[in-house]
């Protein structure tokens, strides 16, 4: 059982290195009070420990060796966390509003810690419960709508501008909707981080680097993304990485149509990415034997596609609240993955953190003693890493013209598409190892390792596209006979049963995905996306065990001792 004493000490040294970092300027949005209750003080709900809350987060260090950077990469950096604290700032207003009328109002300690973690009131990784008073239930469209905006009253709304990934929908003098643009809402703030990002650029060797910060400060200003998404695509050799903008959506949990602020430092990790590069060609022959209709095969993944392992050094935003990601398959634009594909970025370092902290410890109480060997850091790996290269294959256009996929699931899809990438990701293990690709232990270690993960993101809860999608496939491998539940409440994987098993869920998924079929994934999720009593019977028992749900950062120019 870690000490509290000292976790307190480095959630207050992560608060003080995520803040903005300065001032962030003001925008349309300013201090808009957004959607927490005005007027009333919050404080614990009775019954929450949240010396207990906090302590369901394993604290962990982010760094990285740096020595294999130039002098010039080496001053590219503080210009990053600058402009990342600023996505931070950004984050915030989209998720809740005013963070700092917020927080001002918790008098308690640790209840203010915990808020910071969960950028909120709502408890992400616990299905968005509240655990302060004064709090109601989380809006579905967070910060992004009108709290109090109907679905038909979005629907009447004239335009197609209202579906971007990148506008807010807001009121006018008259309470009529009206559509606001990211970079005319947030103005001031992407200004400043464009101007690091310029900076930057100017600062760096490497020129698909340089390109890709010159015009992705551009797209900042603009929200028009795509071509700072293909030189992104195009930055193979840099030793240094960085993510930013608004890019996932699953705040928006009304439409799934808003993207979030968010940002990634990472530095390259040379050996390892060697070790990856061979995957990346063979995805369009892949796809071509995907266990489904041919007609759900007709989006070919680009061939430009890498894969490559970093160590990250900083989260900012969307990526840093509730379940903290440990790879990338970016970006989300379908033009991109039709002409480039797009790019697996493996974040080594909090991957292994994940492995050790949470889910060895979950495999010794939960998976059949004979079997647990088989949980592996490289079977964690390998499994991860192509559920992100799952994320660029299979269906992106439905067959029906009901648009894109995402389109068409509307809110389901964040569930649908990461059960998608889950299962997809282990087909495509299976494989690479047939092919003779993949040597590395042998098939039950990504077999077991991949099951034993399932209990690990189920805890997400069913706030979460990840959480409810493990809910889903644990349902699905009940039914298919996947894995046997024993007397004294230990897991045991039946290989046979496993692989068919793999191959008619790939091929349910692409076929809800083609046929765009909304009605079906919703039922779907209704049905199967919570944790039945069994499941929920384990998870408790991982809870009751001081398990860490998750990792906590800290992190910031600090550690990487830039300051």
């Amino acid at each position: 059982m870690r000490k509290l004493a000292a976790f307190s000490v480095l959630v207050l040294f992560v608060m003080s290195i995520t803040s903005c970092g300065g001032p962030c300027g003001e925008s349309i949005e300013g201090q808009r009070a957004g959607i927490i209750p005005q007027g009333v003080d919050f404080e614990p709900l009775p019954g929450i420990n949240m010396k207990e809350k906090l302590n369901e987060f394993a604290p962990f260090k982010l760094t990285a060796d740096i020595s294999h950077l130039s002098d010039n990469e080496k001053q590219i950096l503080p210009y990053l966390f600058d402009a990342a604290k600023i996505m931070e700032s950004l984050y915030w207003k989209q998720a809740i509003g005013n963070k700092k009328d917020f927080l001002s109002r918790i008098e308690n300690a640790d209840a203010k810690k915990f808020a910071h973690i969960q950028y909120g009131p709502w408890d992400r990784l616990n299905n968005n419960k509240t655990y302060l008073t004064n709090v109601g239930p989380k809006p579905a469209g967070a910060n992004f709508y009108p709290e109090d905006m109907t679905k038909e009253e979005f629907e009447a709304l004239e335009g197609t501008d209202k579906k971007s990934l990148y506008t807010l929908i807001r009121r006018d003098d008259e309470g009529n909707l009206k559509v606001i643009w990211y970079h005319e809402a947030y103005k001031e703030e992407l200004e400043k981080a464009a101007v690091l990002l310029r900076k930057a650029a100017n600062l760096a060797d490497n020129e698909g680097l340089k390109k890709y910060l010159t015009l992705r400060a551009d797209a900042l200003v603009t929200d028009e993304f795509l071509p700072s998404d293909l030189a992104w695509m195009d930055m193979k050799t840099s030793n240094i990485d960085f993510v930013v903008g608004p890019i996932e959506n699953y705040e928006d949990q009304l439409f799934g149509y808003k993207a979030a602020y968010e940002s990634f430092i990472l530095i390259k990790d040379p050996v390892w990415s060697k070790r990856l590069s061979k995957f990346a060609a063979m995805l369009p022959d892949l796809q071509k034997i995907v266990p489904t209709d041919e007609k759900y095969k007709k989006d070919m993944p680009g061939s430009d596609s890498d894969l490559n392992a970093y160590d990250v050094v900083y989260y900012a935003g969307d990526c840093n609240a509730g379940s903290k990601t440990i790879a990338i398959n970016l970006p989300n634009d379908p033009k991109v993955h039709a002409s480039k594909g797009t790019r697996k970025l493996q974040l080594k370092n909090a991957m292994q953190a994940k492995f050790d902290k949470i889910l060895v410890p979950i495999s010794k109480m939960l998976i059949a003693p004979e079997q647990q060997g088989h949980v592996t850091f490289d079977a964690f790996f390998a499994n991860t890493m192509f559920h992100e290269v799952a994320h660029g294959m299979g269906v992106k256009n439905t067959i029906n013209g009901k648009g894109t996929a995402r389109e068409a699931l509307k809110e389901t899809y964040s569930s649908i598409e990461e059960g998608k990438a889950d299962i997809m990701g282990l087909w495509l293990v299976v494989k690479l190892r047939e092919m003779g690709e993949i040597t590395e232990g042998e098939l039950m270690d990504n077999y077991v390792t991949f099951f034993a993960g399932i209990f690990r993101s189920s805890r997400f809860g069913t706030a979460s596209a990840h959480g409810k999608a493990n809910m889903m496939r644990f349902a699905f491998f009940r039914e298919q006979g996947a894995f046997a539940r024993d007397a004294d409440g230990f897991y045991k994987v039946n290989p046979d049963k496993m692989e068919a098993a793999i191959n008619i869920l790939v091929d349910k998924i692409q076929a809800m995905q083609g046929e765009g079929d909304y009605e079906a994934a919703k039922a779907w999720i209704a049905k199967d996306g919570k944790a039945g009593p069994d499941l929920k019977a384990d998870l408790d028992r991982l809870n009751q065990g001081g398990i860490p749900v998750d990792i906590v950062f800290i992190q910031g120019p600090e550690v990487m001792g830039l300051k």
